[in-house]
C-alpha cells in the first residue's frame, strides 16, 4: 500500500483510509448490472438496496442529489444497470456501492436502438427546419391519431372546446403503447389523410416510461407523419424527452392540451384581433386623408391666372383620384371584414342548432355524445336554436 512498509503499524482508521484510497485511485467508476434487493427509501430522501447475482452480492446506496434526477424507482427484483463508485464505509467497515445514475436493465439497449433511428432519418433530411409548415390559423376540422380511451383525447376535447367551440374533432383511433403500437399508430395517421377533411393534425399520448413512448421513437410512425398532406403537431406527453415524432412533427408541443391550445385559437382573442385591425386601418386612412389635405394646401401658391387654373385642375384630379382610391380601400376592407365575420358566423355553435342539431350535457356540464355517457333516469340538458329543455333518460335505444 502507498506510504507504508512491512515494518509500518496501520491503525484500523489509517487502514480504512489506505483502502479508501485504492478504491478511489486503482478501481474508479463502475457500471454494475444486478438485481435490486432490501430496498428501503429512508426519511433523508436516500436509497438504500442491495445488488446482487448469482454468485456475489454488494450493498449500494444512492443519495438524494442523485435519485431525485433518476427515471426509474428501483423495486424489489427489478434488474438494473448503475454507474457509480466503491466506497468503504470506515465506522463499519463496510463496502458500498454509490450509484450515480440507475436505469432498467433493458434502457440502455433502447436508447441504443433510438439514437440508430435518429441518424438514420436525420441523415435524410426528415428532420430538417425547411420542411416544417405553419399551421392553419382557424382549421376547419381537427384530426387527433391516440387512444380513444386515454386522457389525452378527452384533454384535447375540453381544450378545443373552450377556445373556440364547433370545430368538428376527428378522432382516428389507435393504440399508443405495446407491440402493435407503431403500425396502429402509422394506420390512423394515414386513415386520416386519406379522409382528406382534416387540415391540421396532433399524433401523441400522455406521459410514461421510456418504453411506454417507444412506439414514437420509431421508423414507422416517424415516416407516417412526414408523409402528412397537412401539418402534424406531435404532443407526446413527456416534457423532459424528445421523441423521434417530436422531431419529424411541423410542431413539438408538451402535451395533449397544449397541442390544442396550438392549433385552435381562441374566438373572443380572434375576434378582438379583427375589430383592432379594422380600427387601425381607419386611423391609418385618416391620418393619409390629413396628410393629402396639407399637400393640396401648399399647392394654392400665387401665380398668374393661367398657371393657377392649370394647377388647379390638377389638384382637383388628383383629389378625385385619392377619394376612389380612399373608397375602394374602404370597400375592399368592409369586404376582408364581412368575409371573416361569415367564417366566424359559421363556425358558430348557434348556427349548428338552427339546422335542427341540438346539444346534449349531463348534469354536470359535460357534453353527451354517445348514447353510453347517458344511463336511464339521468336528466339531460338539451340546448336547442331558441333555448333549452331538461329530459329525463327512460332507456338507452342503440
Amino acid at each position: 500500500m502507498s506510504g507504508t512498509s512491512q515494518t509500518d503499524v496501520l491503525s484500523v482508521g489509517e487502514l480504512a483510509l489506505e483502502l479508501q484510497h485504492v478504491l478511489a485511485s486503482e478501481i474508479g467508476a463502475v457500471r454494475v448490472r444486478g438485481e435490486v434487493s432490501q430496498f428501503t427509501a429512508a426519511r433523508s430522501g436516500h436509497w438504500y438496496f442491495t445488488l446482487k447475482d448469482a454468485d456475489a452480492s454488494i450493498s449500494a446506496v444512492m443519495f438524494r442529489g442523485n435519485n431525485r434526477y433518476a427515471r426509474v424507482r428501483p423495486n424489489v427484483g427489478d434488474v438494473v444497470l448503475v454507474s457509480g463508485t466503491l466506497d468503504l464505509y470506515a465506522p463499519r467497515g463496510q463496502l458500498s456501492l454509490v450509484v450515480r445514475r440507475i436505469a432498467a436493465a433493458g434502457e440502455g439497449d433502447l436508447q441504443a436502438r433510438i439514437e440508430a433511428t435518429k441518424r438514420m432519418l436525420a441523415a435524410e433530411g426528415l428532420f430538417d427546419p425547411a420542411r416544417k409548415r405553419r399551421l392553419p390559423l382557424i382549421p376547419r376540422a381537427i384530426g387527433v391519431v391516440t387512444s380513444p380511451t386515454g386522457a389525452a383525447f378527452q384533454d384535447v376535447l375540453r381544450v378545443t372546446g373552450e377556445r373556440f367551440a364547433g370545430i368538428p374533432i376527428l378522432l382516428s383511433p389507435c393504440r399508443v403503447q405495446g407491440d402493435a403500437a407503431p403500425a396502429e399508430v402509422a394506420a390512423a395517421l394515414d386513415l386520416l389523410a386519406a379522409d382528406s377533411r382534416a387540415d391540421v393534425i396532433i399524433v401523441g399520448r400522455g406521459g410514461g416510461s421510456a418504453e411506454d413512448l417507444m412506439a414514437f421513437n420509431t421508423e414507422s410512425v416517424a415516416r407516417a407523419i412526414a408523409r402528412m398532406p397537412v401539418p402534424t403537431v406531435s404532443a407526446v406527453g413527456h416534457e423532459t424527452d424528445i421523441t423521434i415524432a417530436d422531431l419529424v412533427a411541423d410542431v413539438r408541443a408538451a402535451t395533449p392540451s397544449h397541442a390544442a391550445e396550438l392549433v385552435v385559437p381562441e374566438r373572443a382573442a380572434l375576434v378582438a384581433g379583427v375589430a383592432e385591425l379594422v380600427e387601425r386601418a381607419q386611423g391609418s386612412m385618416r391620418v393619409h386623408l390629413e396628410r393629402s389635405r396639407e399637400r393640396l394646401e401648399l399647392l394654392r401658391i400665387p401665380a398668374p391666372a393661367v398657371a393657377l387654373l392649370r394647377c388647379r385642375q390638377r389638384v382637383d384630379r388628383a383629389g378625385d383620384r385619392l377619394v376612389d382610391a380612399m373608397e375602394r380601400t374602404v370597400r375592399e376592407r368592409n369586404t376582408r371584414l364581412a368575409t371573416l365575420s361569415g367564417q366566424l358566423e359559421a363556425l358558430s355553435p348557434k348556427k349548428v342548432l338552427g339546422r335542427g342539431y341540438a346539444i346534449v350535457r349531463a348534469p354536470d356540464g359535460r357534453v353527451v355524445s354517445r348514447v353510453d355517457g347517458a344511463a336511464p333516469g339521468d336528466r339531460l340538458h338539451v340546448e336547442l336554436q331558441d333555448g333549452a329543455l331538461a329530459v329525463d333518460v327512460a332507456e338507452r335505444v342503440s
